[in-house]
């Protein structure tokens, strides 16, 4: 078992523990843990009350943040004749069709979300081996099939998050950065935690959010009052 650090033991002893905090209280408790040589990014993990097993219980979308979260995100886009130039304009980090499939295939993985015309998808599928694992393949329910490409992209860019919860029937989500001052913080996570509220399936019954807990790169987590 991997022993906590000094600095860990001295993080550990400022928190609650498992009792859960109001929203602000627990931003305000994980602000005290900075002083990293780096900006920490800060993350939010929920425990829902669903079965992952179930097709019809699956919780899974996209948000924009209100504050984004302290990272320009890259963007590339399968897109053909204007839907492709709109795409640039937009500010898309690289655009293609058989090109860009073929750099995807040869290794090419330095970018954070694709995007996809519909037309595109015949091109696209043979991908999913490479893009699924890691959580880049273009999704109609994600809203990253479209051909409003121009809104998409804008909003990814903004600091748009997208999910899914794990076969733990867990969500994670990266909501902002340690520079960001409180206030901005608990905003970004208060519509995160409303948008995945808005999100109970039909058929989940009992309680929907178990926990909630909010952490930065290297700290102790927090739990939130749910």
């Amino acid at each position: 078992m991997v022993k906590a650090t000094k600095a860990m033991k001295a993080m550990l002893a400022k928190t609650p523990g498992k009792q859960p905090v109001p929203l602000q209280q627990a931003v305000e408790l994980l602000k005290q843990f900075g002083g990293r040589k780096f900006d920490q990014t800060v993350e939010i993990h929920m425990n829902l009350g669903i079965d992952p097993a179930q097709a019809d219980q699956i919780v899974r979308g996209s948000v924009v943040l209100p504050h984004g979260i302290g990272k320009i995100q890259r963007v590339v886009v399968f897109a053909k004749g204007d839907l492709a130039k709109i795409a640039e304009e937009a500010g898309a980090d690289a655009v293609g069709a058989e090109d860009l499939s073929k750099r995807i295939k040869d290794g090419w993985l330095d970018f954070d979300v694709c995007i996809a015309t519909p037309d595109m998808m015949g091109m696209v599928g043979p991908l999913g081996k490479v893009l699924g694992p890691r959580g880049l393949m273009p999704s109609p329910r994600a809203g990253t099939v479209t051909t409003d490409v121009s809104r998409v992209v804008k909003e990814y860019k903004a600091g748009k998050v997208e999910f899914r919860n794990d076969k733990g029937s867990n969500v994670h989500a990266v909501v902002g950065k340690m520079s960001f001052d409180a206030a901005k913080l608990a905003e970004n996570l208060s519509a995160f935690i409303s948008f995945v509220q808005s999100l109970k399936p039909n058929a989940c019954k009992g309680t929907y959010i178990k926990s909630i807990a909010i952490c930065a790169t290297m700290s102790p987590s927090i739990r939130v009052s749910a």
